[in-house]
């Protein structure tokens, strides 16, 4: 049993076999999915997969890289639509992306705000993408009191340290492809790092595909690279691994199944 739970299962790059690709994931044991909505074409694909199949559920926000372009239309529709579907469990992906700078900083930092803000109105945990942001988003989750309602450090890159303060306030920390690569460390050490009661595993795939198929497109499926290698580092079982992660996951997200 595993749980993907980061990817984006409709994005483009599966368009010619999203159905086998999902398929492939149930045969390698994954059996659930948290699928990604970040923007309005995203959040309606995403919700359109929760409905074709049980074991998927769904974030929806609004991207830091889109944050020029959310309205406050836009945040009520989020709204709306996490008061109404019940397989929407959290508020993500949202946060701070200063490698692509495709949006203002100042921006980026109230979009973020703003959607910290409504999960907190609506109970939800939060999904948080991180990149070369990482004192900032410290910074905006403290001010904000995001530890409320917790949630991910989704495909975290930060330091052992980091982790511990991001875990002193709620959060889960999740590992996917990197900490299989050969050359990183950084992952590596986080791995050994973080408690077992606050790890969890992702593919964010199509990207970031783990070893030994890197440098191909990532499916769900691969999760289970990601489990076997984090099993290697702390040197206790797959299964073991898989169960606990599985189970970590289904208590943030309020799964019962």
């Amino acid at each position: 049993m595993l749980f993907d739970t980061h990817a984006h299962l409709n994005d483009e790059k599966f368009n010619e076999d999203r159905q086998d690709v999902i398929a492939r994931a149930r045969e390698n044991g994954v059996s659930l999915i948290c699928n990604i909505g970040y923007n309005r074409e995203t959040i309606t694909t995403s919700l359109e997969l929760t409905r074709q199949y049980d074991f998927i559920y769904t974030a929806i926000g609004w991207h830091p890289q889109d944050a020029k372009t959310m309205t406050d239309d836009d945040l009520a529709w989020i709204e709306k639509l996490a008061s109404e579907e019940k397989k929407v469990v959290a508020i993500g992906e949202i946060g701070l992306d200063y490698y692509w700078d495709t949006s203002p900083k100042d921006v980026q930092h109230d979009v973020f705000r703003k959607q910290i803000r409504l999960a907190k109105k609506l109970k939800l945990p939060i999904i948080i993408h991180d990149r070369e942001a990482h004192q900032d988003i410290i910074n905006i989750l403290r001010e904000e009191e995001a530890e409320e309602v917790g949630g991910i450090m989704h495909c975290f890159s930060g330091s052992p340290e980091m982790a511990t303060e991001c875990i002193n306030m709620n959060f889960y920390i999740s590992l996917g492809g990197p900490v299989t690569f050969k050359n990183a460390k950084k992952p590596k050490e986080v791995a050994e790092h973080v408690p077992l009661d606050r790890l969890l595993i992702e593919t964010d795939c199509p990207y970031l595909t783990p070893e030994p198929y890197r440098g191909k497109r990532n499916e769900s499926g691969y999760v289970r690279y990601v489990a076997e290698k984090i099993a290697g580092l702390k040197n206790i079982s797959f299964e073991k691994i898989a169960e606990i992660t599985t189970e970590n996951a289904k208590k943030l997200f309020q799964i019962q199944v």
